[in-house]
């Protein structure tokens, strides 16, 4: 079947998926969001990605995009008109959302689920995390953004997991001593796209009308 837009399959607590969502509306892109439960994942997107995590996009030509820092390239990639594909510290940027990715998100999860991981105390998985912050620190005490005075797709790409590290122990993460990234975040969830990007939607069914993302929310 020939699909008429873009469509993403999307799960809104998923900072994967936030950074997704967060490339497209850098980038302008309107898509068929189907909102989905991790614990109902619907079949169709089960046949287009057996790995069963979100996000996924699948292009009106058929092509599936399955992970989300592929999404927000592909996104940026299409229109960029705050530039976050910035070719001056593109490579810099990959290599700090990798380390997010491969480093950063290990501790966070044994910090987040601290109880499934006994071999060491959540305040220690805390303190290992806590080296990926201190590299965000002392970037931010340089430039107002991670990579200089404008937004790059580091930003985006990481700012999710951030949020997701802070939501642990709110208190905790705001008496650390970090305080520009802890005004970075701020910025960030009061920043209109982020505030878009969270809007909530019922969670997709075979009948429902088709749902635009980034437009009429439930």
């Amino acid at each position: 079947m020939t699909l008429s837009l873009h469509r993403l399959y999307s799960f809104r607590r998923c900072p994967y998926a936030m950074r997704a969502r967060l490339g497209l509306l850098f980038a302008e892109l309107s898509v068929e969001l189907r909102e989905i439960t991790l614990k109902n994942k619907p079949t169709q997107m089960l046949a287009i990605s057996p790995k069963g995590t979100v996000p996924v996009l699948q292009l009106i030509d058929g092509t599936v995009i399955e992970e989300s820092r592929e999404i927000m390239m592909w996104a940026l990639e299409q229109n960029d008109p705050q530039g976050l594909l910035d070719t001056a510290v593109l490579s810099q940027a990959e290599a700090l959302i990798a380390q997010n990715d491969n480093e950063f998100k290990y501790w966070l999860d044994r910090y987040k689920y601290a109880d499934r991981h006994t071999e060491m105390t959540q305040t220690e998985y805390r303190q290992r995390g806590e080296v990926f912050l201190q590299v965000l620190e002392a970037r931010l005490t340089k430039s107002r953004y991670l990579l200089g005075d404008s937004v790059t797709v580091a930003d985006i790409g990481i700012m999710p997991f951030v949020r997701q590290f802070a939501h642990v122990d709110r208190d905790t993460f705001y008496d650390l001593p970090y305080p520009k990234l802890q005004q970075w975040l701020q910025d960030w969830l009061a920043h209109p796209l982020f505030l878009q990007a969270m809007v909530k939607f019922q969670p997709w069914q075979e009948e429902d009308e088709v749902v635009i993302f980034p437009s009429n929310p439930e």
